[in-house]
This record gives structure tokens, sequence and C-alpha cells, in this order.
């Protein structure tokens, strides 16, 4: 496995696997680590400040002449192949099924044998189905026609998107023709079970874009379709919002590491709380002059965004910063072959369905949100009832900015964080809640949905760009014959 030419070693190696014993396991990863050196027929393994014989394992003198072991690209593939193969007999059910998958995205025939002792010892249900896909995916390179059409037959019923690969592989390169209408038939039903996969796969992430496309507008919602506010700064108060989950978690790396996987749980608030006194101090000092002209509103908040980009580039530079998944938003839930869910998606639909019923309650049960309806209704009538209608506006538009900020707190555990953050999401904001209908909360979630979903759908069949260009295509038809969205307001404040 040491010396000569690259094909000997790999003949010597595919041999060894089969019946390798734990010298013969730590052999191998030495190999692959470059801990190997020969001089002449002399095999040495340099286990740091000594040596030692691979056969033996007594210490040695290592030779000044010793030469390393060149490991090509072929060779170190072998190599990885081969340590991937001996983990089929790991005591980890995990480790295990990593190496079935391992070797089933480069079926090596060489492998067959020691495939063939795995499967036999498997007691893991789903394992042993893995192993057999794999056999069946390694007999495809059998000489035999019978092996190749037994192959097939047993690789047609497997959903996993690897196996696709394998047959198509095969199709290029066979030539008997019995076999190639096999292929053929076995690819169509593969293509048929991975068909629930890609179109329950295109529904979750439609569902999870609606989600971030749900907080980041149920914040726009109070803020332009309660107060009539066209707020372009509302995307960097989502900004505001992620960068104060970053300086959380930094706190919680520096001063508590050992409560690190909980430092979202204290960033939610802070996100909040950060995004909503920007937004009073934005409604207090701007805002409060300019209700009633919206063309002044949306320069002065466009400006006010810039400012706030410019800002955290000069706090925390221009460059993207990392946020970290706590490890129990890491990995997923494997529904099918091809379709998992990750767990921070989970999480943030969740966590947006936790803050829509909050809004709800707040908006629909409390006596702010009677205020704010109040004064959004009929702004003199409240005054005149005594509701200070200049603290209910500064408290309304805090908590639309601090809904932003709960929404950059999400965005920052499925994405990147940096200045240009809000940028991406301000302009589907705004149609998620003119589609929905101003001030309707219902309209808001139904046009998320809906809105998320189509686009990924549209997204397979044309591409991200030309399905964002349908979608806006859409909306504008649809505004066209229904200008006051999916709900209109009801009442004598829809005749304003």
């Amino acid at each position: 496995m040491a010396t000569g030419e690259a094909e000997t070693r790999i003949e010597a190696l595919n041999k060894a696997v089969v019946d390798a014993d734990e010298k013969t396991v730590a052999f191998i990863q030495a190999l692959s680590d470059d801990q190997i050196k020969t001089l002449g027929d002399k095999v040495f393994w340099v286990q740091g400040e000594k040596t030692v014989d691979p056969a033996t394992g007594a210490d040695v003198a290592l030779p000044e002449d010793a030469e390393d072991v060149i490991n090509n690209n072929q060779m170190r593939g072998e190599l990885d192949n081969a340590l991937a193969a001996l983990k089929l007999f790991s005591k980890d059910d995990k480790v295990r099924a990593e190496s079935v998958k391992t070797l089933l995205a480069e079926p090596d025939e060489s492998k067959l044998a020691l495939v063939e002792k795995a499967f036999a010892a498997e007691s893991n249900a789903t394992i042993k189905s893995q192993l057999g896909l794999l056999r069946g995916a390694l007999l495809l390179n059998s000489d035999d026609k019978a092996s190749r059409l037994d192959a097939v037959k047993t690789l047609a019923d497997s959903s996993n998107p690897a196996t696709k690969t394998v047959l198509l592989a095969r199709l290029k390169t066979e030539t008997d023709s019995d076999v190639k209408i096999a292929l053929a038939a076995a690819l169509a039903k593969v293509d048929a079970a991975l068909a629930w996969g890609d179109k329950l796969g295109a529904i979750f992430s439609g569902i999870s874009l609606g989600s971030i496309l749900l907080l980041v507008a149920l914040g726009l919602a109070i803020t332009y379709g309660l107060m009539g506010v066209i707020n372009m700064a509302h995307g960097e108060l989502m900004m505001i919002g992620a960068y104060a989950t970053y300086v959380v978690q930094t706190l919680f790396q520096k001063y508590l590491p050992g409560a690190f996987d909980w430092y979202l749980l204290a960033a939610v608030p802070v996100s909040f709380l950060a995004a909503a006194l920007v937004g009073a101090a934005l409604e207090r000092s701007v805002l409060r002059f300019l209700y009633g002209r919206p063309l002044e509103t949306l320069l002065a908040t466009w400006g006010i965004s810039l400012m706030l980009q410019q800002g955290v580039r000069s706090i925390f530079g221009a460059q993207n910063v990392g946020v970290e998944n706590p490890v129990w938003m890491s990995g997923g839930v494997q529904v099918l072959a091809n379709l998992s869910l990750p767990y921070n998606r989970l999480v943030i639909i969740a966590f947006a369905v936790a803050v829509l019923l909050g809004v709800g309650w707040l908006i629909g049960k409390t006596r702010l949100g009677l205020f704010v309806r109040g004064v959004t209704q009929n702004r003199p009538i409240a005054s005149c009832m005594g509701v200070n209608t200049a603290r209910i506006d500064t408290y309304a538009f805090a908590l639309g900015s601090g809904i932003a900020g709960l929404a950059g707190c999400a965005l920052s555990q499925v994405g990147n964080v940096g200045p240009d953050l809000g940028q991406g999401y301000i302009v589907d904001a705004f149609m998620v809640v003119v589609l929905g209908g101003v001030g309707q909360l219902a309209g808001t979630v139904y046009a998320a949905m809906g809105l998320g979903i189509l686009n990924k759908f549209l997204e397979g069949w044309t591409g991200a760009v030309l399905a964002k260009i349908a979608v806006l295509v859409l909306i504008i038809i649809f505004i066209q014959k229904r200008p006051q969205g999916i709900f209109a307001m009801k009442g004598r404040s829809a005749e304003a």
C-alpha cells in the first residue's frame, strides 16, 4: 500500500480493506495523513517525535534518507473511499449511515465484497436498505448482464437523488439494449418518486420565505398600514435588530461561553428594544412633523436609512459579520431522501407565528391597541376623548420598529448580517402590505405566504430573476383589478 505504482498500491489497498483489522485501519489513516515514509522495501510510521514499525508497532530509528510516500489525487481518492468503507462497521449508526452516503456518491465495484459483508452484518433496517441500494449501484458496473438487470430492478425502488445520478451515468455507457430499456424505466420511476420530494420542498421553502416576509411586513403593516408613514428606513431597523443579535452573541462568547447555546433567548428582547428605541427617536425627532405628507416622509426616511447604514459601517465595518446558530438550531429533520427540513427554518416559522399572535392580541385586545386603532381611524375624535395622540403615535411606531428588529434577529439565523441587510426585503415588504390590504393583519399573512410559495414554485420553472419579475407583474395586475388589496378596509375609515 505504500510502495510501487498507483495501480499496484490501489489493488493492495482494496485487498486489505476486505479483512481489515484495527492496525490496518490505523495504517490507512496514516497514509491519508502523510505520516508514512519508506526506504527501499522498509516502511516507517512517523508519530510525532517517534517512529514505529507499522507491522509490529515497535519503536525504530528513522533513517535520514527515508522518503515521503507520494499520494496523487487518484490515490487520495481511493484512500478516502477505503476509510469511508471501513466506517460501515462502526458501532455508531450515524457514522455507518454517513459512510453509505459517501460511497453511494461515487460507487466503486472494488468495494462490493466489503459492502456485501456489511450488508450481512447490518441490524439497522434503514441502513440495511441503504446498503442494498449501494450494493445495487456497485453491481451496475458488473460484466454480467443478469447482475446489471438485477441491480437496475433494485435501484428502481429508490427515492435517493444519488441513485438517479448513478443510473444516468450508467445509461451513458451501457451498450446492451435490454439493460438500456430497464435503465430508462428505472429512471422514470425514480424521477416520479423524487418529484414528490421536490414539490414538498418547494412548498416548505415557500412557507419559510413567507414567514420571513411576514416578520418583515408585520412591522410595516403598523407603520405604513395603520399610520400611513412610508418608512424607507424599515429595512435598516431590521438591520439594527440583526446587529443587536450579533452584539449579544459576542457578549455571550466572551463572558458566558458555557451558556452560548441560549444567547438567542436574550437576543430576541434586545433586538426588539434596540429597534424600538431607534424607531421612537425617529418618530419623535422627524416623522411627527411630517404626518399627512407621504412624499416628505418617503424622502426623509430614505435619507435616514442611508445615515443608519453608514453609522453601522463606521461601528462594525463594511464587511458582513458572522452570527452562529445555537446547537439546537443546527441540523434538520430528514422527511424524505431528497427533503430535509432545517431546524433553523422550522424555528423561524414558529417564531413568525408567535409574533403574529402577539401582535394580533396587542392590537385587538389591549388598551394600547384600542388607542392605536382609535387614533388611526379618527384622530380628532380620539383626541377629544382624552387620548394623547402624540404619545400613541410614538408607541405605535416603536412597536412597528421593534417587530422589524425581531425580523432582523430571525434573518441573522439564515443569512449574512451586513449594512445592506434590509435592502433586499424592503420592496417585498411593501408589496406584501399593499397586496394584503392596507391596515389588515390578516391580509398581510395571506399575502406573505402566497407570495413566498408562488415565488418558490416559479423559481423552479423560470429561475430566481424571472420569478421576481413574474410575481411583480402579477401583483400589478391584481392591484389594477382590486386596488384595496385582498382584504378591503371596512367602515367609515375606508371612506375617509
